[in-house]
């Protein structure tokens, strides 16, 4: 069985963070293993408090995993501090972590800022180098490049931009994009873009998505899948998970996806 790696904050809620991504492992069959960067008090409502754990103990639990349950593939999600972000970037560079898929959760689907500018930049400096994918939203895309993106091709352009800092590809997430009843993401590779297109839905039950689909497409890699296929496969899983989401909280919240409908099959030439 493979083993996917999620480096990420813990949601109180259920719906986003390290929850969100062991439940989407344990739909693709990858086992999912976890180093927690941060302790929230959420809700479907927002985010009422949270505390960032200590550096070291970030590193330890990294250790810990690398040293007897190896990943085939890691996440990273809310890091909560600049010391957290330096360490992490830090293991994976030395332990040469493969299939890095960075998403570089800066604000939550609240609007609840959750980094400072300094840390911001950190990510861009240190982890956009080390990552097989990053997966912004359009407002952390516009943190990133430093740049307005609110078109497909100005989200080419910032996926551009991304690869030209270090990433090996970018896949800037379109649900942000206002106006339009398509959804367009857009896949940047050195020298190809793909635009891939899903039907909007209208719904208030998207808390955890970008973990979801992050999760996904590292699971996704974790069995071996290409980056392209890991993405499609990905966006899939969520687009489905929205649609049958349980619509769970208060109305006037964001609720969570259905983590339990089912991952896209797997082909038959997959191992475990």
């Amino acid at each position: 069985m493979r083993i996917a790696l999620t480096i990420a904050g813990s949601d109180s809620g259920g719906g986003a963070g390290i929850q969100a991504d062991l439940k989407t492992f344990h739909q693709f069959g990858v086992f999912g293993t976890s180093a927690v960067t941060a302790v929230t008090a959420q809700n479907t409502v927002g985010v009422l408090d949270w505390l960032a754990l200590p550096a070291a103990l970030v590193g330890r639990q990294i250790d810990a995993l690398a040293e007897d349950l190896p990943p085939a593939a890691v996440k990273s999600g809310m890091l909560g501090s600049a010391a957290i972000i330096e360490t992490v970037a830090d293991r994976i560079a030395a332990g040469g972590l493969p299939n890095y898929v960075l998403d570089p959760v800066m604000v939550a689907t609240s609007g609840d800022r959750l980094l400072d500018r300094d840390a911001e930049r950190l990510i861009a400096r240190r982890l956009v180098p080390l990552a097989l994918l990053v997966t912004p939203n359009l407002n952390e895309a516009e943190i990133l490049v430093a740049a307005q993106v609110r078109t497909p091709d100005a989200m080419e352009r910032a996926g551009r931009a991304l690869v030209d800092a270090g990433a090996r590809a970018a896949l800037i997430k379109g649900g942000h994009l206002v106006g339009t009843e398509t959804i367009v993401d857009v896949l940047v590779e050195p020298r190809a873009v793909r635009r891939l297109t899903h039907p909007r839905i209208e719904t208030t039950s998207t808390h955890g998505t970008g973990c979801t689909l992050s999760a996904a497409i590292a699971a996704g890699l974790a069995l071996g899948r290409s980056l392209e296929q890991a993405v499609v496969d990905g966006l899939d899983f969520v687009h489905r998970a929205i649609a049958a989401a349980p619509g769970l909280g208060r109305k006037d919240g964001h609720g969570p996806l259905n983590h339990f409908v089912p991952a896209p099959p797997r082909p038959p030439s997959e191992g475990l």
